[in-house]
C-alpha cells in the first residue's frame, strides 16, 4: 500500500506484526541475476509492488484474469448445483434425499474447513503453487463428480471439490493484495467482487442451460464437466502469468502450526454442521455442536497466543485489533447471511411453486448478476474516495431491492413473477456490487502482504459461516411457513426473505457504526 494512499493508523490498531521480522521484512536490494532470468522467462518471484520499488508487476492484470478464472469456477459451483438437484435425484442411482443434502452441505463444510489453512499454506510456501494445486484438484474432483456412478461417489467427490475450493480461494485475495496497491487494488478487488456476484447469481442460469441442452437424466453431469476446460486453461495460464515464490523464500522453513490448524478446523466444522444440516437433523440436540465450536474456538485462541510468542501462528490475532479488519469480517458474515439465501429459496419457489423449468428459474437471477457485475467494477474504482460510506449506500440499496422482492412475491405470485422481479433484483444487485468488493478492499487495507492469504481466508470463512447460518435461518422460517399454509409459497417466501432482510439490516448497522466511529476518531478506513 503506497504511502500516499494511507490515512493515519487507527488509535486502537496494533503496530504491524513483528513476528519473525527478518522473514517479513521487505527486500530493498536489487534483484539477483537468477531472479532477473526468472522474470525474463515468466517465472516471476512472489513479490508485492512494494518489494520492487515503484515498478508494479507488468503481468499483474493478466494474473488477475487467471485468478478470476480460478476463483470464478469455485464460486459458480456454490450455486450452479441448486437447479441440478432434481435432475440428480431422478437420474443418479443411490441419490437419496440424505445424499442430495450432502451434495450441497458437504461442499460447504469442506470448503470452509480449508480456507484459513489454505491461505496460510499459500503465504508460507508460495501462492502460485497452492493456486495451481487447488485448481488441479478441483478439476479432477469435477471430473469425478461428472462420472459418478452413484450418490455415494458424488458426495465424496463434492467433499474433495470443497477442499480444493478452500485451498484455492484465499490465494486469489492474497495475490490481489500482493500485486496491486492504491487505486489499482480497489479496481482489482472490484473485478473480483463482480466475479463473486455474477458467479453466485448466474450459476442457476448456467445449470439450467446445461440441463436443458443435455436432458434431465444426464444434464446434471455437464454441470460438473463444464469446469474441466476452464480448469485446464487456468492451470496453463497460471504457470505463465502468476508470480512464483521468490528464490530467497523457497528454502526457508516455516512453522505451519498443525495444532492451531486442527483446532480451527474443528471449530469451523462444529459451527457449520448444525446449520447446513438443520433441515435433515430434527430436534435440538444438534445445536450443542455450537457450544462445542465455542470450546474449540477458545482453545484455538489460547493456543495461538502461546504459539505466537516464539513461532509463526496460523492467524495473527493482532489483526482483530484493527477496526478495519475485525468490522469488515463481521460485516461480510452478516451480509452473506442475508444475501446467499435469496437464490436458494427463490429458485426453489420458482421451480416447485410455479413449475418453472431449471432454465427459466436461472434466468430470474440475471438482473441481479448484471447489476452486481457493473456496480462491483464501479465500486472498486471509487472506494478510495468514499471508504465505508460506499458500503452503507450499497446495503441500503440491497434492503430496498429485497423489500421490493418481498412485496412482489406477496402480491403477485403468478406465472409471470420472473418479469416482476427484474427491477427489485437489479436494485439489489447494484447494492450488492457496492458492498462486497469495497468491503473486501477496506478489510484487507491494513493487512501486511505476507499475511494476505490467511487474512483473506478469514474473510471467506466469515462469508461461508454467514451463508450457512442465513440459509438455515431463512430455510427454517420458509419451510415452517409452507407447512402452516399448506404449500402457499406466496406466504412462505416473503417470511423467509424477511429473515434475509434482518441480516442485511444488521450489516448496514455495522457499516454505519464504522463510519460514525471513524469520523469521531478521524480514522476512516481507506486504501
Amino acid at each position: 500500500m503506497a504511502a500516499e494512499h494511507r490515512k493515519p493508523a487507527e488509535p486502537d490498531a496494533d503496530p504491524a506484526v513483528e513476528h519473525h521480522s527478518a522473514h517479513h521484512a521487505a527486500r530493498t536490494d536489487a534483484p539477483s541475476e537468477p531472479d532477473r532470468r526468472a522474470e525474463d522467462t515468466g517465472d516471476q518471484p512472489d513479490r508485492s509492488p512494494a518489494d520492487t520499488g515503484d515498478q508494479p508487476d507488468p503481468n499483474r492484470w493478466k494474473a488477475l484474469v487467471v485468478c478470476l478464472l480460478g476463483g470464478g469456477i469455485v464460486l459458480l459451483d456454490v450455486s450452479i448445483v441448486n437447479v441440478a438437484l432434481q435432475s440428480i435425484s431422478s437420474g443418479l442411482p443411490g441419490a437419496s434425499p440424505e445424499a442430495v443434502q450432502w451434495i450441497l452441505s458437504g461442499y460447504a463444510l469442506s470448503f470452509g474447513l480449508l480456507l484459513v489453512p489454505g491461505g496460510r499454506l499459500g503465504d508460507a510456501s508460495g501462492r502460485r503453487r497452492m493456486f495451481v494445486i487447488g485448481v488441479g484438484l478441483f478439476t479432477l474432483a469435477s471430473a469425478l463428480c461428472g462420472f459418478a456412478p452413484n450418490g455415494l461417489v458424488l458426495v465424496i467427490a463434492r467433499l474433495v471439490q470443497g477442499l480444493a475450493g478452500g485451498l484455492l480461494t484465499p490465494q486469489v485475495t492474497a495475490l490481489i493484495q500482493q500485486l496491486f496497491r492504491g487505486k489499482e487494488r480497489g479496481t482489482a478487488f472490484g473485478l473480483f467482487g463482480a466475479t463473486v456476484g455474477i458467479a453466485t447469481a448466474i450459476g442457476p442460469l448456467v445449470g439450467g442451460l446445461l440441463i436443458t441442452a443435455f436432458g434431465t437424466e444426464n444434464g446434471w453431469r455437464f454441470v460438473f464437466f463444464v469446469n474441466l476446460p476452464v480448469g485446464l486453461v487456468t492451470i496453463l495460464l497460471a504457470f505463465r502469468f502468476l508470480p512464483a515464490a521468490a528464490r530467497t523464500e523457497r528454502g526457508r522453513k516455516h512453522d505451519f502450526d498443525p495444532v492451531g490448524i486442527a483446532l480451527l478446523g474443528a471449530a469451523v466444522v462444529a459451527l457449520l454442521l448444525p446449520f447446513v444440516q438443520s433441515q435433515e437433523w430434527k430436534g435440538g440436540a444438534k445445536w450443542w455442536l455450537v457450544v462445542v465450536a465455542v470450546v474449540f474456538g477458545a482453545c484455538f485462541v489460547l493456543w495461538e497466543r502461546r504459539y505466537q510468542r516464539t513461532k509463526e501462528p496460523v492467524i495473527d490475532l493482532g489483526l482483530f485489533r484493527r477496526r478495519s479488519f475485525s468490522l469488515g469480517v463481521g460485516l461480510a458474515t452478516l451480509y452473506f447471511a442475508g444475501f446467499t439465501p435469496l437464490f436458494f429459496v427463490l429458485t426453489l419457489a420458482l421451480q416447485s411453486g410455479l413449475h418453472y423449468s431449471a432454465l427459466l428459474a436461472g434466468l430470474a437471477s440475471v438482473p441481479f448478476a448484471i447489476g452486481s457485475g457493473i456496480a462491483s467494477t464501479v465500486g472498486g474504482r471509487v472506494v478510495h474516495r468514499f471508504g465505508r460510506q460506499l458500503i452503507v449506500v450499497g446495503t441500503v440499496l440491497v434492503l430496498i431491492g429485497l423489500g421490493g422482492v418481498i412485496w412482489v412475491v406477496a402480491n403477485h405470485f403468478r406465472s409471470d413473477l420472473g418479469w416482476w422481479l427484474v427491477a427489485p433484483l437489479l436494485v439489489a444487485g447494484i447494492g450488492s456490487g457496492l458492498t462486497i468488493s469495497p468491503n473486501q478492499t477496506l478489510t484487507l487495507s491494513e493487512v501486511p502482504v505476507e499475511q494476505g492469504g490467511s487474512a483473506g481466508g478469514l474473510i471467506q470463512v466469515g462469508a461461508r459461516v454467514g451463508s450457512a447460518i442465513g440459509i438455515a435461518a431463512v430455510g427454517s422460517v420458509f419451510y415452517s411457513a409452507l407447512a402452516t399454509s399448506r404449500g402457499d409459497y406466496s406466504d412462505g417466501l416473503p417470511l423467509g426473505l424477511g429473515v434475509s432482510l434482518g441480516f442485511v439490516a444488521a450489516a448496514l448497522l455495522a457499516g454505519i457504526v464504522d463510519v460514525v466511529v471513524g469520523k469521531v476518531r478521524g480514522t476512516q478506513a481507506s486504501i
